[in-house]
């Protein structure tokens, strides 16, 4: 690094002095214990801001009966509390969006750690300050140190009470300013004693547990400990905010190992002090191997809670499938991501369960290598009983009653037809290991039914073979001593085959399941390769979802006012209600899970989970499940991110696909206006030009000309202004046509008459080329609009004179047909050019070939007959006649159906086939 880079400030520190600014400031009056006159302390340096001209508000303030405080609270403003029904009576909460309207510059909020009652829009109250400091405004709140979360055990083990109420070290650790209120604990028990902090009879209570002078002085130091390590936050940020050098650490990574553990909690709050000590990044990994999948439902959410746990203390957590050697595992991943120092905890197993499944601890001191390895014991006394804390233990999920007696039948009738067929090869041959034969049966039995069975097959197998085939036969006497030995070796390989089966069946299954859902998942990401539409794409979506996680899925996607509404849901009749909606909105709005399981809105029915992209938040994913409290495994919620991931992926191409069309389109309407501009300043200055020469010569010099010559230019100031006006018609007619306003009046017309008016128009165009008309008698009349017909003819007359030599032959011609009646202008010209007939009806498009033969045009002739005869219910295309009889030349045709005919005849006469077609 260079001396420049070290005097520069660093970027992370600006970043989050940058955040601060944007948002309210924190303050914490921090207490050891409750009564050591944190709030009382609040309340006096709020009489003083107040006192500045400081607009100061009460949130809420728990005085708890104590006159003191109750008098502080005099003479500030008070925010009216919010009355919430909770189990037949009413609740008093903070009314936090009446603070987020009254907008005050400062808000006092007590008890910080308070659990909000159920149906208000957070589960704690630190959760509410957040919003109100996301929002600008100041915020002023109290603590006591045992509502710190990673000191949440080391309090249990001082004062023998788990604190249920906590708040995440985050909150603190992003006070701005943290203030200790601290009284000695003889001072603090004095106070007790006067009745200051409780009634009478609840302060001897908390004597006897609580307020005793030991717990009072741990309280203490933790306090002023954890208040120093927040002092030293703040001055290394300074320091690092304003470029001042000093000895930084080295860089340490922790990892701590989350398992099923009730005691997994624990470790990972010390490993987040450890981390907060060496001020170095932690992760919180969990291995998932084919024990930890056939874990019971509460010990998968314990997982699931303590990674929450972890990511909540500002660990970044994830859970990654792994293989039998879970140390090999952890390893490999703390090696591939630069960890120095790994957290494991030392559990309180039975001997037979390393017997089994090995000691991971073991194997990571022993492969460890470089990474330094930190051991913590569990602590038997920390949740009562060892287990989930209500005296459940872990256990692995069982079949229902009728499987499980239905396995063991099957299993003993395998046993017995072993036994038969022993009886029946000791009768025939003399097999000298007649003990094989139920090898089959325990095998079978561990393929089929897992380890339970097989051990009951095996030891039924032993007392079966004992009892038909060791001499006493019919007892279970053995005479002779050495079969005793046999017997029991013969136990043991049944028991140490039947676990290596039932291991390799749970492995198989486990790779079974993941190879399924890793198919559908192929098969998931390629149906959303083929959609090209968006509701199609939620609605693929939310099937899958439901399908694949079991549960109800919904996605939600903003209107065009910025309101969520339900695109997809699966299955369809599911509906939301109101708490949910505004659960998916907060979603919407924050960018952050919401509903049940999470720390916002938790009473909802359903989950909710930004559909992330890379361009941001494109909608809301929702789910939920019949059983009421519901939640996600590690293992479901993984496969909900993935598919999650996966739609994501497909909403954002689908919107640069839409963006690509928008993108071409512009481009089109872009080469279209520079066409437009290209014709306006030619091809309709130059009939302008001739016209304005012309009147400016009659105008000066009109007595000189004679008769003649003066009606020679009239006529020719005629034509071009004739022609101008065909242009500017060509222009007005495109207009109402890509505008969609073009609407055909349908009124009997006869052919004859239509194309003789159209010659009649086109005479002068067509003055030097020879016209000849096909017209059979006795058409019938056409349903069509007659002004747009008469146009159609006549623009394509005026091409076809445009593009011939002069002295070449112009046909119109009438045929027909049992399916069509067909109009076709033809001539004798060069013909075109196979490459233009596709786009020969395209805006301003102009056979290139033959425009130094064409006299000047916009090229919207051929796309206004295109766009009229289309209104009419007519179709046109264009062709080289020598695809069909070997002359020269091009043909239009103009074909309409017999549903446009007035007055169609009984029957029409067959003719040959329509030229129209190949």
């Amino acid at each position: 690094m260079s001396a420049d880079e070290r005097q520069r400030p660093s970027p992370e520190a600006l970043l989050e002095a940058a955040k601060a600014a944007t948002r309210g400031q924190l303050r914490i009056f921090l207490g050891a214990a409750p009564g050591v006159g944190k709030t009382c302390a609040m309340l006096k340096a709020a009489h003083r801001k107040r006192s500045e001209g400081v607009d100061v508000v009460i949130g809420i303030v728990e005085t708890h009966g104590r006159r003191d405080t109750l008098a502080l609270t005099e003479g500030l403003e008070m925010q009216p509390r919010r009355d919430i029904p909770y189990r037949g009576r009413m609740l008093q909460e903070m009314d936090l969006d009446g603070l987020l309207r009254r907008r005050a510059q400062l808000v006092l909020v007590d008890e910080l750690a308070h659990s909000n009652a159920e149906g208000s829009r957070h589960p704690k109250r630190y959760q509410d300050v957040a919003e109100l400091l996301a929002a600008g405004i100041d915020v002023w709140s109290t603590l006591n140190i045992q509502h710190i979360e990673s000191l949440n055990d080391v309090v249990t083990r001082i004062t023998r009470v788990r604190v249920r109420e906590t708040v995440p070290d985050q909150v603190f650790d992003t006070a701005d300013e943290v203030e200790i209120v601290d009284l000695t604990p003889q001072e603090l028990i004095e106070r007790l004693n006067d009745g200051k902090v409780y009634a009478e009879a609840q302060a001897q209570a908390a004597l006897k547990n609580w307020f005793k002078p030991g717990n009072l002085t741990a309280l203490r130091e933790l306090a002023l400990r954890r208040t120093a390590e927040r002092v030293d936050d703040q001055m290394r940020a300074y320091m690092r905010s304003h470029a001042i050098r000093g000895p930084w650490v080295a860089g340490e990574r922790l990892m701590v190992c989350v398992n099923e553990s009730p005691a997994a909690a624990e470790v990972v709050r010390r490993t987040k002090r450890i981390a907060d000590r060496l001020d170095a990044p932690w992760f919180a990994l969990h291995v998932e191997t084919t024990r930890t999948r056939s874990l019971g439902e509460k010990a998968q959410m314990r997982i699931a809670d303590t990674l929450r746990l972890a990511e909540s203390l500002g660990a970044e957590t994830l859970s990654l499938p792994g293989s039998r050697h879970i140390a090999a595992d952890l390893l490999g991943w703390a090696r591939n991501n630069n960890i120095t120092q790994i957290v494991v905890g030392k559990t309180t197993r039975p001997w037979w369960f390393s017997w089994r499944h090995g000691s991971v601890v073991t194997e990571l001191l022993s492969d460890a290598g470089g990474i330094d390895l930190h051991i913590l014991a569990e602590d038997p006394t920390a949740v009562p009983g060892g287990d989930d804390g209500d005296g459940t233990p872990v256990a692995r999920p069982r079949r229902p009653a009728s499987r499980e007696i239905s396995a063991y039948v099957t299993t003993g009738v395998m046993v017995a037809m072993a036994t038969l067929v022993g009886r029946v090869l000791d009768a025939l041959v003399s097999v000298p290991n007649i003990s094989l034969v139920y090898l089959a049966a325990v095998l079978w039995s561990a393929t089929r039914y897992g380890l339970g069975a097989s051990i009951f097959a095996s030891v039924s197998s032993t007392l079966a073979y004992n009892f038909f085939f060791t001499e006493p036969h019919y007892t279970f006497n053995v005479a002779d001593p050495s079969q005793v030995l046999a017997l029991i070796f013969f136990c043991a390989a049944a028991v140490l085959t039947s676990t290596l089966t039932a291991r390799e069946r749970l492995h198989a299954e486990t790779a079974h399941d993941q190879a399924l859902t890793t198919t559908e998942l192929l098969a998931f990401s390629r149906k959303l390769a083929g959609i090209r539409k968006l509701d199609t794409l939620m609605a693929v979506t939310a099937a899958q979802i439901a399908n694949m996680l079991e549960v109800d899925a919904l996605l939600l996607l903003p209107d065009a006012s910025g309101r969520l509404t339900t695109m997809a849901s699966s299955p369809a009749e599911t509906v939301l209600g109101e708490a949910d909606l505004a659960a998916a909105s907060w979603c919407w709005d924050r960018n952050q899970p919401t509903g049940r399981g999470t720390d916002t809105l938790p009473g909802g029915r359903c989950l909710f989970l930004p559909l992330r992209t890379g361009q941001g938040t494109r909608g809301v994913v929702g789910i939920s499940r019949a059983q009421p409290d519901f939640r996600l495994t590690p293992d479901d919620r993984r496969l909900l991110d993935a598919l999650v991931d996966l739609a994501a992926i497909a909403t954002e191409r689908i919107r640069l696909a839409k963006d690509v069309d928008q993108a071409r389109m512009l481009a089109e309407t872009e080469k279209l206006r520079a066409s437009l501009l290209t014709s306006v300043s030619h091809d309709l200055r130059t009939p302008l030009a001739s016209i304005i020469g012309t009147l400016a010569s009659l105008r000066s010099f009109g007595t000189r000309y004679d008769e003649a010559t003066r009606d020679e230019l009239l006529g020719s100031a005629q034509d071009e202004a004739e022609r101008l006006n065909r242009y500017v018609a060509n222009l007005l007619d495109m207009t109402r046509i890509d505008a969609g306003a073009l609407e055909a009046r349908r009124e009997p017309c006869d052919l004859a008459d239509l194309i003789a008016a159209a010659v009649r128009r086109c005479q002068p165009a067509l003055t030097g080329h020879k016209l000849k008309l096909s017209i059979p008698p006795g058409l019938p009349m056409l349903l069509l609009d007659e002004a747009l017909m008469d146009q159609v003819l006549v623009n394509l007359l005026d091409n076809a004179a445009k593009y011939t030599p002069a002295g070449s032959t112009i046909e119109v011609a009438v045929a027909r047909h049992r399916f069509s009646i067909v109009i076709a202008v033809r001539d004798d010209g060069p013909g075109l050019p196979p490459a233009d007939l596709d786009r020969i009806f395209d805006k301003f498009y102009r056979v290139r070939e033959d425009a130094d033969r064409a006299r000047a045009g916009t090229g919207l002739g051929l796309a206004i007959c295109r766009g009229f005869v289309l209104a009419m219910g007519g179709r046109i295309h264009a062709r080289n006649r020598n695809e069909v009889s070997g002359a020269h030349g091009a043909e239009f045709l103009i074909e309409f159906s017999p549903e446009l005919i007035a007055e169609a005849p009984a029957v029409l006469p067959d003719a040959v086939p329509s030229p129209a077609s190949p």
